[in-house]
């Protein structure tokens, strides 16, 4: 026990006397200072940090800056390419005017491509809101669609739209097809085909999307209060439970009972109004909302202050 621990020491960089102190890091003379003692542990450190600053206002003149862009693991090489400016004094050129310097590399149509459908997916999650950790996700399955060759035929777009799709459904934050669309160039339709395809590509699979899943956002944009929203929440779910909406879609059950639980509060709100926000039809709310109000009295929750009674319900 006492040899792994020795040997856990050896690798990193510590204090031989205070092997557990954090180390300061003095940038100026790159020194690795124990906090404890004030041993210099390490000197010449590399700084890793950026070498200049840049400011995205400052149009004119040459970026100092003498890296590349972040590396990226999904572009073939890394895209760790050198790329080589254009030339501006007589060293730069031969005797016969010709550039002594070229860029061996250019860059790949299959990379094109990927930068391409990244840029489109990066776009379309910034519409909707998306944090990074979906893009990222997206990417690596659109990286594994084109690598795979597997899509021959469908547009990129398409490919990404459902890429986006997916990655909102693994990660816990559905999208309905509807909000991806709207967002995306292609249609619901081919967006679907091409969801399907993927999974059936990648061997992959999504949980099932539930009433639970879109509700604290239906309600959020619909400015509901959290008591709408925790009643709506208990009638879809036990809704589903009763199998009073059997071949309902979760989007259209959860709509009816936000519908359902506004009209017994004082924040009423209209089968158009909702149905504007969550991407459904009115004549679809009212079907699940007729199959669900016969039931009304078990649905509701217990502590639901009602300001219309349930026989004051509106009856469609």
């Amino acid at each position: 026990m006492a040899s792994s621990s020795r040997d856990h020491h050896l690798n990193k960089v510590c204090c031989y006397a205070h092997p557990d102190a954090p180390l300061i890091e003095d940038y100026r003379a790159g020194d690795m200072i124990c906090s404890e003692c004030g041993l210099v542990v390490g000197d010449r450190v590399i700084d890793v940090g950026s070498e200049w600053r840049t400011f995205s206002n400052e149009k004119a003149g040459v970026d100092p800056s003498r890296v590349g862009g972040p590396e990226n693991p999904l572009l073939s090489g890394g895209d760790l390419s050198t790329m080589i400016g254009p030339g501006t004094g007589p060293a730069s050129f031969d005797a016969f005017g010709t550039a002594k310097y070229q860029n061996r590399r250019t860059m790949s149509s299959s990379d094109r491509a990927l930068i391409a459908a990244f840029k489109e997916i990066s776009t379309m999650a910034d519409r909707i809101n998306l944090p990074k950790t979906i893009v990222d996700r997206a990417n690596n399955l659109f990286k594994q669609v084109h690598d795979g060759k597997n899509l021959k035929g469908r547009s990129n777009d398409a490919k990404a739209s459902a890429c986006l799709y997916i990655a909102c459904r693994q990660e816990g934050v559905p999208r309905t097809f509807k909000e991806i669309c709207a967002v995306s160039k292609i249609s619901k339709k081919e967006i679907g085909r091409c969801f399907k395809l993927t999974l059936k590509a990648l061997a992959t699979s999504v949980d099932l999307i539930t009433t639970a899943d879109f509700m604290s956002r239906f309600c959020a944009n619909l400015d509901l209060p959290n008591t709408v929203q925790r009643a709506a929440t208990h009638i879809a779910r036990k809704a589903v439970e009763m199998d009073i909406v059997p071949g309902r879609s979760p989007i259209s059950v959860a709509a009816a009972a936000i519908y359902m639980a506004s009209q017994a509060s004082d924040q009423k709100k209209t089968h158009k109004e909702i149905g504007d926000i969550a991407g459904v039809a009115d004549v679809t709310i009212r079907q699940s909302y007729r199959l669900m109000h016969p039931h009304a009295a078990e649905l509701f929750p217990e502590d639901f202050k009602f300001t219309t009674p349930i026989d004051q319900l509106p009856q469609m």
